[in-house]
């Protein structure tokens, strides 16, 4: 083990950063004051001189996956209005791939954390650049929801995410379904998915965040126009 002068200086940064790793490794409710000061390798109470409690450590892990979103979609320029908020869109949903806990923990923040509005500016930006009136722009970043973020509100969301759909259940339930529910249950029967596919959803959800994100951009260009 590294001696203890050997460690780097403990930073909010360095904090928050182990927070993010212990949350990808663990899931969001393993992430404790105990358990980060663990994997730091300090003492439980060092931390509360940079987070002073648990919801301030919270907000700091949003406020860093939205400044990891910020940096990944800086690049994305060229092309028209459409295009390069189709690739930031996209791109921000590589980042919640990555962090597939973070939906769920950016919908309980009751404060918006640091980098959204400077974010949601540039798509202002790009918005008003391609040709938009500020009014437009307005409704368009209200269709948009969450989608600039990289995730979409869903009604049943994986635990994951901070919510719940036990795909197994779902399937064994399905016959009693079918007698009360019958288009429901055919479409969760044609859709749902294995519990360890990768996506952010029970459906195909990668799927579906490119066709909802086609079907707005499509008809913001046709109000547009």
């Amino acid at each position: 083990m590294a001696r203890r002068a050997d460690r780097p200086p403990l930073s909010r940064e360095r904090v928050l950063a182990a927070a993010v790793a212990l949350a990808d490794g663990h899931g969001i409710q393993a992430l404790t004051m105990r358990r980060l000061a663990v994997d730091l390798g300090v003492e439980a109470m060092s931390l509360y001189y940079h987070l002073p409690d648990k919801e301030t450590l919270l907000d700091g892990v949003a406020e860093t996956v939205v400044g990891e979103i910020a940096a990944a979609v800086a690049p994305v320029t060229g092309g028209t209005w459409r295009e390069v908020l189709r690739r930031q869109f996209l791109t921000a949903r590589e980042v919640m791939l990555r962090h597939p806990w973070a939906p769920g923990l950016l919908g309980t923040r009751r404060t918006v954390p640091a980098g959204v509005f400077a974010y949601y500016d540039g798509i202002l930006g790009t918005l008003v650049g391609g040709g938009f009136t500020y009014h437009l722009a307005h409704r368009a970043l209200h269709a948009f929801g969450s989608m600039p973020l990289g995730f979409a509100q869903e009604v049943f969301s994986p635990a994951t995410a901070g919510g719940s759909m036990d795909v197994e259940a779902t399937a064994a339930e399905l016959a009693a379904m079918a007698r009360t529910m019958p288009h429901l249950t055919a479409m969760v029967a044609a859709e749902v998915h294995a519990a360890g596919d990768p996506a952010l959803g029970w459906c195909d959800s990668q799927v579906e965040f490119e066709f909802t994100l086609d079907l707005l951009l499509d008809g913001l260009d046709r109000l547009r126009s």
